[in-house]
């Protein structure tokens, strides 16, 4: 599995609009804060749409009053709180259904 970092997200960015990464940094970092804020901001719960990618959400989740500790078996009270949630755009979502057998045969 590769994992990607906001590193190689900056380059490819920069690739992508034939900047010197330096440049493209503090779009990309003004973009991800923007995000995290705005769903932090959430009071409580908010949607960001993103055409084209999809959507996040934050949800609020019940409280559990008697929700059991697996390891020790304890019952104990969980309170309401906010979960984040993503869905895909219909575009993303057609991408990602594709048979892996197909992606290989492109490839190849």
């Amino acid at each position: 599995m590769i994992t990607y970092t906001k590193r190689d997200l900056v380059r490819r960015v920069a690739e992508d609009m034939d900047e010197p990464m330096v440049q493209a940094e503090p779009w990309v970092d003004a973009v991800l804060v923007a995000i995290r804020e705005t769903m932090m901001d959430a009071d409580p719960t908010c949607r960001i749409e993103l055409r084209d990618f999809g959507v996040f959400e934050v949800k609020k989740t019940k409280a559990k009053p008697r929700a059991r500790n697996p390891k020790t078996n304890e019952e104990i009270y969980v309170p309401a709180h906010r979960k984040t949630h993503f869905k895909p755009s219909k575009l993303l979502k057609e991408f990602l259904r594709t048979p892996l057998e197909e992606l290989e045969e492109q490839e190849g």
